[in-house]
């Protein structure tokens, strides 16, 4: 069984876009040593100014450690209260509760980090994006749910076109305003 393995190397990265950055997914299917200590990885490297898709945890926790850069992050519980509104630099990490929804903008230089989670097979659903659940919804769901027009639920649930994981920064924000999940999940 093998002991080691490089999560950084970008030739194994799951989700590539070569304007924003990649992600690595690293379970017990990839690797099954993980399996003994009941745990899974992440590695996301996210270039200037772009988005990681907000998404949460369905399976697991997770300790997301900075290994480089800076990202502003926001994280919300599920009552829609926001119990983490801030940036996380080099060598911080931030704990995050299953069912929490995070929102992660790298800044100028960039941003890496690895997130340890607490399932062997973690899995994530993304709000917004090619593999959203908006997506997956029928207009006039999304429509009634936000007490917005067909059209407008239409334009919501494919306004990123085919982009997923990690998006490019011509549709991430424009301004130094803080980073909003609701503003986002659209």
């Amino acid at each position: 069984m093998r002991v080691r393995q490089n999560i950084d190397n970008p030739n194994i990265a799951d989700t590539y876009n070569p304007k924003a950055g990649r992600i690595t997914y690293l379970n017990n299917q990839k690797f099954p040593i993980l399996n003994l200590i009941q745990m899974s990885a992440v590695k996301v490297n996210l270039y200037q100014n772009t988005l990681l898709s907000p998404f949460w945890n369905i399976n697991a926790h997770s300790i997301v450690y900075v290994t480089q850069g800076r990202a502003r992050v926001q994280v919300v519980n599920n009552n829609g209260k926001t119990v983490f509104n801030g940036e996380l630099r080099r060598g911080q990490l931030l704990i995050v509760p299953q069912h929490h929804v995070v929102l992660k903008k790298a800044q100028q230089e960039g941003c890496s980090y690895i997130a340890f989670k607490t399932n062997p097979n973690s899995m994530v659903s993304q709000i917004a994006g090619k593999n959203s659940i908006l997506r997956a919804l029928p207009d006039d769901v999304v429509a009634n749910a936000y007490r917005i027009s067909r059209d407008e639920a239409k334009r919501l649930k494919h306004n990123r076109g085919d982009e997923h994981g990690v998006f490019t920064p011509s549709h991430a924000y424009r301004s130094n305003e803080d980073v909003s999940v609701v503003a986002e999940s659209s």
